[in-house]
């Protein structure tokens, strides 16, 4: 039996979804909305809908607007490719490249913008309602949401590589409920997946990457979740970000080198990073800044090493080594059982001499360090102008001249009354003794 509540955009009689797929399903939003008009109906009356994309390109000139619940929208692919490889590569290989763009069921972001616009504007799919109760069960998956090119921003750099170009995949704007975003690919937008006042989102099993910002939570929220994505920022951004968050799940996310930041979290309290993959050309890997509390961070991989790739040699987030990996500016946090690889080349730190650290508390107190094992090694990983075998090649190799000092931990002035157990010897755990409970790990001989 078909049902009058499942739409597919080739269908559909209202615009030209080739040129145009924002037309055709604002159209049936509006049908939606005109047809579900009864809020209450044998126990029921607005069911919402399902929007199908099949697999093709489909330009995007009209921004989505969604006011509606219970509304998912649905591919056949998120067909993410690498574009950043792609536009790295001279113009005269192109011709042999098996394919030149991301595909499956493709949204090719091509909105007009203008200078200084709102970044709202330029977002594909804007969520938005006022009024009770809060918009509900809106759905994304198995699609791609491409914003084509980034732009040149007056730095020189070539300009497939600023991640700048005022384009967001989904920009969720009002406080909403049990949001889900599943099996997505986002690719070249400055911000892929912008979230405002959230309870029970699911951002889970995506591929986010090759954006100036992957993931951001903003505003406030509760009990919602990061986990199973691909996940990789430019190096403006952040590959994970949340504010004012309560219960936030972040797990067994990979995340990919470039981004700003890995995770920073800034007022979050109760929430979780656990079994993470986190890597980083640069330090502040993991922030828990702006009073971040009672939050656990356990059994996390992070390795910080060196850029390899050609394009991108020379920039940096514009942190120094001694801000740390993992910063914590907050109280009674639990830093447990993680693995850190350092891996770089001693003459790269900076400042020039100093020695790097892994674990900073900044300020806050009560914390719990424990059990967290740290590999340092010198290391000079060769550049290479191809992406894929510059990164396996760093990331296989585990020859080095010489291992590398560190301070395991370091506890500034105003952050007092941790425990810091089993996570450094006695030369790389720095923090005041008498304000501070350690217990250091053993060396051998000792």
């Amino acid at each position: 039996m078909s049902s009058s509540n499942y739409y597919d955009v080739t269908t559909w009689p209202v615009g030209n979804p080739a040129d145009d797929v924002g037309e055709v399903i604002n159209s049936m939003i509006a049908d939606i909305k005109g047809r579900q008009t009864v809020t209450d109906a044998n126990d029921g009356g607005k069911p919402g809908a399902v929007i199908y994309i099949p697999p093709g390109d489909y330009r995007l000139r009209t921004q989505v607007v969604i006011d509606i619940s219970f509304l998912k929208i649905q591919g056949s692919g998120h067909g993410f490719t690498s574009s950043s490889i792609r536009f790295n590569v001279s113009e005269d290989e192109w011709p042999d490249l098996h394919e030149l763009w991301p595909g499956g069921s493709r949204i090719l972001v091509d909105i007009p913008l203008k200078v200084d616009e709102d970044e709202s504007k330029g977002a594909a799919f804007y969520v938005e309602r006022s009024g009770h109760p809060r918009i509900s069960s809106v759905e994304f998956s198995n699609f791609c949401i491409d914003g084509l090119h980034f732009n040149p921003d007056g730095s020189g750099m070539h300009p497939e590589n600023t991640y700048v170009n005022g384009k967001t995949g989904i920009y969720v704007a009002s406080s909403n409920d049990s949001l889900r975003v599943t099996g997505m690919g986002f690719v070249y937008l400055e911000n892929g997946l912008t979230v405002y006042n959230a309870d029970a989102l699911s951002v889970h099993d995506n591929f986010v990457a090759e954006c100036g910002s992957c993931i951001e939570l903003r505003g406030w929220g509760q009990a919602s979740k990061i986990t199973d994505n691909f996940i990789g920022a430019g190096f403006r951004g952040h590959s994970i970000y949340a504010e004012n968050y309560g219960g936030l799940l972040i797990t067994a996310n990979n995340v990919f080198p470039r981004g700003a930041s890995s995770v920073r979290l800034d007022g979050v309290t109760r929430s979780s990073v656990t079994n993470n993959r986190l890597h980083s050309f640069y330090p502040g890997m993991l922030i828990l800044g702006a009073g971040s509390s009672e939050n656990l961070v356990a059994t996390n991989h992070f390795l910080r090493d060196r850029e390899p790739w050609t394009p991108f040699l020379g920039i940096d987030n514009g942190l120094d080594d001694l801000n740390g990996l993992l910063c914590v500016n907050g109280s009674n946090n639990s830093v447990i059982g993680n693995h850190f690889s350092q891996i770089i080349d001693s003459q790269s730190i900076r400042p020039p001499g100093a020695t790097p650290v892994v674990i900073r508390l900044i300020a806050g107190a009560g914390n719990f360090v424990s059990n967290n094992h740290v590999v340092a090694l010198d290391a000079n990983p060769k550049s290479s102008d191809s992406c894929f075998s510059a990164q396996v090649d760093a990331l296989l190799t585990t020859e080095a001249s010489a291992g590398l000092s560190v301070t395991t931990v370091l506890v500034d002035s105003e952050s007092s009354g941790n425990t810091i157990l089993d996570s450094g010897s006695d030369a790389q755990v720095l923090a005041d003794r008498a304000a501070n409970a350690l217990r250091l790990t053993p060396t051998v001989g000792s």
